[in-house]
C-alpha cells in the first residue's frame, strides 16, 4: 500500500443517470441498477484501498453525478482550483465540494462565473510532475488554462477534444507512471495529436484503439506500477504488460451509462509540487471586432463556428444589433487558441471575413525587413483578393495594387506628398532587399461592403451572386451578363475574355469573334492553343483536325495545327500574318483588326509554339496583370488553368463569370470568394451563341426605343 497516495471517492447512494448531458447518458435514464452500482463502486474502493489511502466525501441528495469526484476539483500539493461546470446539473456539486477542501485545509481557488472548468476530469498532471495536460472543446473552456498555470505555477499543455463521446479529457488520455502515456489519438485534432508527440516518445506513447476506447480503457486509475481499469483487450493488456505495468479489472458497467469509470469516480488528492514547476500557459487572447449585417448574412455565425473548428474558444463582449431593417450591428468578439500558430491562422481566416482587431490592441503592423532580394520573412502575411487596410502610426492605410497571394510592403513617401506612408502588395519575386514587409496578421482589415437585407437575386438585372449555375438557369444568366456587357461597353468600361481551346472546338469562334467586332472585348487572354486552333479553322477549316461543319475527322488533320503555326512562324506574328492577308478571319483576326489587345501564355505542352506566346511564364504573368488592370468583367471560357490563374491575380470588385462544361472548374472559380462572381455550368459553344443572341434583341430593343 502506498499510504502517502491519497484519492477522494462518493459513495453512490444517490446515484442514477437522471438526465442526459453526454451520449452515453442517451437511453440510459434510470436504467441504472442501484445495487450493481454500489457493488461495483464497492470493487473499485477496496482495490484502491489495498494500495493507497481513500478519503471519502458526504454524498448529497439531488446531485447524483457527485459520485463522479475526478470532477470536485484540480489538486496540486495543498492547492485545489474549484470546478465550475458546464452544465447547470451539476452545478449543485459545487458548493459541497468547497466545503470539503477548505475542511480539509486545502488553498481553494475559485474561477470567474461562466467559465467553465471541470477539474481533474479535463486536466490531468505528467505523472513525472513535469507540466499538466488540459483539454477543452465540450464540458472546459481556453480561457480557463492561464488561471491553472497561475495558481499552480505550472506549464500548461491545452488539447483540443474533438469526439463528443470523449468530452472530457480524463476519458481518453491517461498519463501513466515514467512518462508513458495511454491515449486515443483520434479523440484529438491534428495539432494536439502533434504536441502529445513532441512531449511524448513513441516509445512511451501507447495509442489504444476504438475498441477499448469506448470502454474506458483510457480512464483509469495509475497507482505506481499498477493501472486499474473497466475492462482491457488482451492485446492492450499484453502491451502494458510489456511496459511493466500490472492491470487489475473491475467491472463498472453501471457507471459507463453515465460516462464515467475508473478515473472518473476518484480525485487524487496527492500531487507533490515539483520544484521545476513554472507558470506557463502558451494561450494567446485577442480582441476582434465584427460590422455589418451579422445576422442576416450569417457573418456572426460563420465567425463563431470558424474560431471553434480552427481550435480556439470565443467569448462575445459586446453585441449591438441594428436598431431597423437596413442597419448594419456590430460584435465585439475575444478570441482564444491554445498557441500563436493556432492564433494566427484563426485570425487570418477571420481577416478574410471582415474581422479586424480591436483598434487599441494594435498601433502599428509589425514590420519585417527583406534581406535577400525575392525572399519574404518567414511569417509574412499573404494578401487576399480583398480591398485591404493596414494600421501605419495609429492610422488606417489603403493597400495599393490589391491582388491574392503577394506581400504587403510598407515605404515611406517623399516629404510633403498628402500621406506619410505607401503600403502595396509585391508578389515574392519583386520584392528587394531593405523592403519593410507586414508579418503576422495584427493590424490588418479587409474591407467588405455591407450586404443588404434583400436577395441580390430579387434585383432586375442585378448581377447574380455568387454561386454555380445548372442548364436549367443558363437563360436567365445570359440575359444577366448581356445587359452587363451592353452597359459596360456604352459607358466605356473594359470587359477581359479569358478563352481555352474549347472555344474553337465547340463552335464559339464566330460568336466570340463578333463581340470582338462589335466592342463587348477589351482585352483576350489565353494559351498557345487558343491561337492555334482558331488560326487553323480560319485556314482549313478544321479544329484538331475535325472538319468544323461536317463534324467528321479529315484525312491528315492531325498535322493542321503544326500547319498553321508554321504558317504564322513564316510570317513573324498574327498581327503581320493579318496584314499580309495571310490570316483573313477568326478571333485573333478580328483583335488586330479591331486593336484589341491579347496575351499568349505558353506552357510545356505547346506545339511551335506561334511567335506571339511568351513562354517566359513571369513575363505572362505580367502581361495578364497589365490587361486586366481596370477591368470591371473578366469572362471565362473553358481554360482551367489560365482562369484559375487570372482569378488569382483579380481584387476583389472584378465581376467574373467562369463557363465550362465540368462543374469542377467552375466551383474551383466560385469559391474565390467573391460576391460578384458566377460560374456556369454549360458547353462554351452554346453559351456564346445565346449571349450573341442575346445582344443582338437588346439592341434591337434599342433601336425600337430610338425611334418611338
Amino acid at each position: 500500500m502506498s499510504a502517502s497516495i491519497r484519492f477522494l471517492m462518493c459513495a453512490p447512494d444517490h446515484y442514477d443517470v437522471d438526465y442526459v448531458i453526454n451520449p452515453w447518458m442517451e437511453g440510459n435514464v434510470h436504467k441504472s441498477s442501484r445495487d450493481r452500482a454500489v457493488q461495483q463502486w464497492t470493487g473499485l474502493f477496496h482495490i484502491l484501498k489495498e494500495n493507497a489511502t481513500v478519503d471519502l466525501v458526504q454524498p448529497e441528495k439531488g446531485v447524483p453525478d457527485m459520485v463522479f469526484t475526478a470532477n470536485a476539483g484540480l489538486v496540486l500539493d495543498n492547492t485545489v482550483v474549484l470546478s465550475r461546470f458546464f452544465h447547470k446539473e451539476r452545478q449543485g456539486e459545487e458548493p459541497f465540494f468547497q466545503k470539503w477542501f477548505e475542511d480539509q485545509g486545502f488553498t481553494v481557488h475559485v474561477l470567474p462565473k461562466d467559465l467553465p472548468f471541470e477539474g481533474a476530469g479535463d486536466a490531468l498532471l505528467d505523472r513525472e510532475g513535469r507540466w499538466l495536460w488540459a483539454g477543452y472543446g465540450f464540458r472546459s473552456e481556453l480561457d480557463s488554462h492561464p488561471y491553472l498555470a497561475k495558481w499552480l505555477d505550472i506549464e500548461v499543455l491545452s488539447l483540443r477534444l474533438m469526439d463528443e463521446r470523449f468530452y472530457h479529457l480524463d476519458t481518453c488520455f491517461c498519463p501513466l507512471a515514467e512518462g508513458y502515456l495511454l491515449y486515443y489519438p483520434p479523440a484529438f485534432d491534428a495539432y494536439s495529436n502533434r504536441m502529445i508527440e513532441m512531449r511524448v516518445p513513441e516509445a512511451k506513447r501507447i495509442a489504444v484503439d476504438e475498441a477499448d476506447a469506448v470502454n474506458f480503457a483510457c480512464n483509469a486509475v495509475n497507482i505506481d506500477r499498477l493501472i486499474v481499469m473497466n475492462k482491457v483487450s488482451e492485446d492492450l493488456k499484453a502491451r502494458l504488460g510489456e511496459a511493466g505495468f500490472q492491470i487489475i479489472e473491475t467491472p463498472l458497467t453501471e457507471f459507463l451509462k453515465a460516462g464515467g469509470a475508473a478515473k472518473c469516480l476518484t480525485l487524487r488528492t496527492t500531487e507533490p509540487l515539483e520544484p521545476l514547476h513554472q507558470a506557463v500557459a502558451t494561450i494567446e487572447t485577442r480582441t476582434i471586432q465584427l460590422a455589418g449585417h451579422l445576422l442576416d448574412s450569417g457573418l456572426i455565425n460563420r465567425a463563431l463556428d470558424l474560431i471553434v473548428e480552427g481550435g480556439g474558444t470565443f467569448q462575445v463582449l459586446n453585441f449591438n444589433l441594428g436598431e431597423r431593417r437596413q442597419s448594419t450591428s456590430s460584435a465585439d468578439i475575444r478570441v482564444t487558441a491554445p498557441s500563436h500558430d493556432v492564433m494566427e491562422n484563426i485570425m487570418a481566416q477571420l481577416i478574410d471575413m471582415g474581422a479586424v482587431a480591436a483598434p487599441e490592441e494594435v498601433c502599428d503592423n509589425p514590420l519585417e525587413l527583406v534581406l535577400q532580394d525575392g525572399v519574404a520573412p518567414d511569417d509574412f502575411y499573404v494578401s487576399t483578393i480583398y480591398p485591404t487596410e493596414v494600421r501605419v502610426q495609429c492610422q488606417w492605410v489603403r493597400v495599393q495594387n490589391q491582388r491574392m497571394d503577394g506581400a504587403i510592403v510598407v515605404s515611406p513617401l517623399p516629404t510633403g506628398a498628402s500621406a506619410s506612408f505607401i503600403a502595396e502588395c509585391k508578389l515574392l519575386r519583386d520584392l528587394k532587399k531593405g523592403d519593410k514587409v507586414i508579418v503576422g496578421v495584427e493590424g490588418i482589415r479587409t474591407v467588405r461592403k455591407a450586404e443588404a437585407r434583400e436577395s441580390r437575386a430579387d434585383k432586375e438585372f442585378g448581377f447574380m451572386g455568387s454561386g454555380v449555375s445548372s442548364e436549367r438557369r443558363v437563360e436567365l444568366v445570359v440575359e444577366q451578363i448581356a445587359w452587363d456587357l451592353r452597359r459596360i461597353r456604352d459607358q466605356g468600361g473594359k470587359v477581359v475574355v479569358v478563352g481555352g481551346p474549347v472555344v474553337i472546338h465547340t463552335g464559339g469562334v464566330e460568336h466570340l469573334s463578333h463581340l470582338i467586332r462589335e466592342g463587348y472585348v477589351q482585352a483576350l487572354l489565353g494559351g498557345n492553343a487558343i491561337a492555334v486552333h482558331d488560326i487553323e479553322q480560319s485556314m482549313m477549316g478544321t479544329s484538331l483536325g475535325m472538319d468544323m461543319k461536317r463534324g467528321v475527322s479529315v484525312r491528315g488533320g492531325h498535322r493542321h495545327h503544326l500547319k498553321a503555326i508554321n504558317t504564322i512562324r513564316r510570317y513573324g506574328s498574327i498581327a503581320q500574318a493579318v496584314e499580309q492577308g495571310g490570316l483573313t478571319s477568326g478571333i485573333f483576326y478580328e483583335c488586330v483588326k479591331h486593336h484589341v489587345p491579347f496575351s499568349l501564355a505558353g506552357s510545356i505542352r505547346d506545339d511551335g509554339p506561334l511567335p506571339d506566346t511568351k513562354m517566359n511564364l513571369i513575363e505572362a504573368q505580367e502581361d495578364y496583370a497589365r490587361l486586366i488592370e481596370g477591368a470591371d468583367l473578366i469572362l471565362m471560357l473553358s481554360s482551367m488553368l489560365h482562369s484559375i490563374g487570372v482569378g488569382n491575380m483579380t481584387p476583389a470588385g472584378v465581376k467574373m463569370v467562369c463557363v465550362d462544361i465540368n462543374p469542377a472548374v467552375v466551383t474551383k472559380l466560385s469559391d474565390r470568394g467573391s460576391v460578384e462572381s458566377i460560374g456556369v455550368v454549360t458547353d462554351v459553344g452554346l453559351f456564346l451563341s445565346m449571349l450573341v443572341q442575346q445582344l443582338g434583341r437588346l439592341t434591337s430593343a434599342y433601336k425600337v426605343v430610338q425611334k418611338v
